[in-house]
């Protein structure tokens, strides 16, 4: 592989919980009145807390709570769930081949440092990155390019020399706009075609073992 380092998104690229986060924001919305809800309500990649005022508006919800209020209810409940997390397929044998190659890793997420900490604790990631980067740690989220940017800075490498691998629309946009090249994690055909924006959009780690 042609890069110094391969800087992680978290939430549906390094974790298999994209059904425990929409079960998490579906609750916290019921409980506020909103009907209809899908199992996947919000937008990935871009924070929870940047989720709540465009989700007040679209189910026309009133509510004395704050975004960051919600945002904290939102994360007791994924909390409540984290035992069903689990790494996605084929990641441990992926970040091994990384790490025999002398290729640096990172994990730049939107989310919050105990949500990260939480997660470390329970499947026992940590000693996988070279460098973690939080929400607290920068200015501007995903589709901003703080977070990768922050990410190359910790582990001294140049953004060209960088692979993102991200799930999300917005984390492709912000690793272009980190001038890194990026590849988006799909779990099926419909999601493939949301992230075309990528320089090559994959299935799974496997496909990358496999191909060397």
């Amino acid at each position: 592989m042609n890069f110094a380092a391969v800087i992680f998104d978290l939430d549906g690229t390094v974790l298999d919980n994209e059904d425990e986060y929409g079960a998490s924001f579906k609750k916290v919305l019921e409980s506020l009145g909103a009907k209809d809800v899908p199992g996947y309500p919000h937008v990935r990649g871009i924070g929870v807390k940047e989720n709540w005022p465009g989700l007040l508006e679209k189910y026309k919800i009133k509510t004395p709570k704050s975004p960051e209020k919600l945002a904290h209810l939102t994360q007791e409940e994924y909390l409540k769930n984290i035992d069903s997390v689990t790494p996605k397929e084929g990641l441990v044998d992926f970040i091994g081949s990384l790490k025999k190659e002398g290729i640096k890793t990172a994990l730049a997420t939107s989310n919050d440092w105990r949500i990260v900490e939480e997660v470390f604790e329970k499947l026992k990631l940590d000693s996988f990155f070279d460098a973690v980067v939080t929400a607290e740690e920068v200015r501007f989220k995903k589709p901003d390019p703080d977070l990768f940017l922050a990410a190359a800075d910790k582990l001294g490498v140049e953004p060209k020399q960088c692979l993102v691998i991200e799930d999300a629309v917005s984390g492709i946009e912000a690793a272009k706009k980190a001038g890194m090249k990026v590849w988006g994690i799909a779990g099926d055909n419909r999601r493939a075609e949301e992230l075309k924006g990528a320089d090559m959009v994959i299935f799974g780690y496997n496909e990358l073992i496999k191909n060397g």
